[in-house]
């Protein structure tokens, strides 16, 4: 898989401009363009001549996305100055999912890079309103969650966290694999636990996990299904220096039910790396 555009949502904040630089340092080597994208609403206005101020107040909102996203593209090439990567921009009004579904088809999108401001919740806390959406939408296409005001630092080892049961096919990994041979990463295979035995479908799905790695360094590791086994993740990404995480999910099965567990409540351990949540393409 050769990735060649990415998108890049944007609301201006300082989190998703990060988002962005990241972005452009992990494929600083690959020739692609990003596609900046940024949703605004009009605000609901009085009865009293609604239909001209609604007008006038969109044109607005119209031009200040466009000018925005302008000055986030001069800044990110003087901030990169990298010829291998092109910049163009997409505004539009209405919710930001539905501008990223529409961007995925008309682009040819691999990848879309989120960055996370964080709420309260365990939900918020796991990740960033905007991605929960996105990816509860999205099934198509990986998307690569950058936490709040964490500094670029080189990908040299991602956890990939798994049960074997679905997700370990060479079409689903494709973009985990990418990263990790772009940046000669390692892969960390986190194996949780919930059965004594594995089943035959495990056992294969963890077979097909290893000839997809066959060419990249990678290691296994596995935890039982502990009700803290969220504790058990932060101490493995903290232990082993982890850079980024990564997790294959199908129809919200095991994403959900991990996101739900209300250990997540008290944690912030996927607000120090990268996530990137692989939708399920067995």
């Amino acid at each position: 898989m050769t990735i060649k555009n990415i998108i890049v949502a944007t609301d201006f904040s300082n989190e998703a401009y990060n988002a962005l630089f990241y972005a452009t340092q992990i494929f600083a080597e690959n020739q692609c363009t990003f596609y900046l994208v940024n949703a605004y609403d009009d605000i609901v206005v009085s009865a009293k001549n609604a239909l001209f101020t609604g007008e006038k107040v969109l044109k607005k909102l119209e031009a200040n996305s466009n000018e925005n996203l302008t000055k986030t593209v001069h800044k990110i090439i003087l901030d990169t100055a990298n010829d291998k990567h092109l910049f163009k921009t997409i505004s539009s009004k209405g919710s930001l999912s539905t501008l990223i579904s529409k961007t995925l088809v008309d682009y040819k999108i691999d990848l879309i890079v989120l960055g996370n401001k964080g709420k309260t919740g365990a939900k918020e806390l796991f990740m960033g309103s905007n991605t929960i959406q996105i990816a509860n939408t999205i099934t198509q296409c990986p998307i690569l969650a950058i936490p709040k005001e964490i500094s670029f630092k080189p990908i040299k080892e991602i956890a990939f966290v798994t049960d074997y049961k679905k997700g370990c096919t060479k079409s689903t990994l494709s973009m985990l694999l990418n990263i990790a041979a772009i940046t000669d990463a390692s892969v960390a295979v986190l194996h949780i636990n919930e059965e004594e035995i594995m089943s035959p479908k495990q056992i294969s799905n963890q077979k097909l996990l290893d000839k997809c790695l066959l060419h990249i360094p990678h290691s296994y590791d596995e935890i039982w299904n502990y009700a803290d086994k969220a504790n058990v993740i932060q101490d493995f990404i903290v232990e082993r220096e982890i850079n980024m995480l990564a997790m294959s999910y199908h129809r919200r099965r095991f994403f959900e039910r991990f996101l739900h567990e209300p250990v997540i409540m008290d944690l912030s351990i996927y607000a120090t790396v990268p996530f990137l949540i692989l939708p399920v393409q067995d």
